[in-house]
């Protein structure tokens, strides 16, 4: 039997997540806090079982990093990074606007990318050295000539310490205050990659938060990088911009000091 190609499973992950997720969305079920405080599902559980049993059938020599379940074959050089719900709040609140997050990160390097909204059926898929699409369509992103003119999206400010505080209020400043958005988690970077917000700015993610999110805005034309402007990998701190005009990012490295 022919192997499927990898995208394609990708987009099977995301099917198998949304499954698992649609008849709990509004509707009884278990939570429990974790011990780093954040908040954890029945149907962020469900999600990554569903998807972990179509990697195990399909691909049993890769690697799996799962928020929920840990690792598997921790040394492969290819690894599956999921995040069953990535903004567990949103879902426990009923909002729309969390995702399940797909990547296949090679050598340590993002190379496919997914952000699935199962409720709205919004999907974003992005393969390094070709163009993201969204629902089938490609996506891109749109340019933005001068910070003054950009919408500013972040999950919480409340992500933000010490000199992240100072970095964040510096490029918060040199946006249109009207334009900056709270809230969003991975919508935000699927907003991106359909030229709807500019600029994204996170502090303490992990790498099943950001590994989707590389191909899917970069395949766009958008951009994205740690504070430093470097390129984001397996190994990268957590701090991350995203941007849909690369040609802005120097300006946003000076604004953040």
């Amino acid at each position: 039997m022919a192997r499927i190609p990898d995208h394609e499973l990708a987009e099977r992950l995301a099917e198998a997540a949304g499954a698992a997720i649609r008849p709990l969305f509004r509707a009884d079920w278990a939570e429990e806090q974790k011990a780093d405080t954040t908040f954890v599902t029945e149907a962020d559980r469900a999600a990554e079982a569903a998807m972990r049993a179509v990697l195990e059938a399909e691909r049993p020599d890769d690697g799996i990093i799962g928020e929920e379940y840990g690792t598997r074959n921790e040394g492969a050089g290819r690894q599956w990074v999921l995040d069953p719900i990535d903004g567990t709040t949103s879902f426990i609140a009923g909002r729309p606007i969390f995702g399940t997050l797909i990547a296949l990160v090679q050598d340590g390097w993002p190379v496919i990318g997914v952000i699935d909204q199962p409720i709205l059926r919004e999907r974003w898929v992005g393969r390094i050295g070709h163009g993201t699409t969204f629902n089938g369509k490609p996506a891109r992103v749109r340019t933005c000539k001068e910070l003054g003119d950009a919408v500013l999206g972040t999950t919480t400010p409340h992500q933000f310490a010490g000199e992240e505080v100072d970095a964040f209020m510096g490029l918060a400043k040199a946006v249109a205050e009207r334009k900056i958005i709270y809230g969003g988690d991975c919508y935000n970077y699927g907003l991106v990659a359909s030229g709807h917000v500019d600029i994204v700015c996170e502090a303490g993610l992990k790498l099943h938060d950001f590994a989707a999110l590389v191909p899917v805005v970069e395949g766009a034309g958008g951009v994205m990088s740690d504070w430093q402007g470097n390129p984001l990998d397996a190994g990268s701190d957590g701090r991350v911009l995203a941007l849909g005009d690369p040609a802005r990012l120097e300006d946003v490295l000076e604004a953040m000091g």
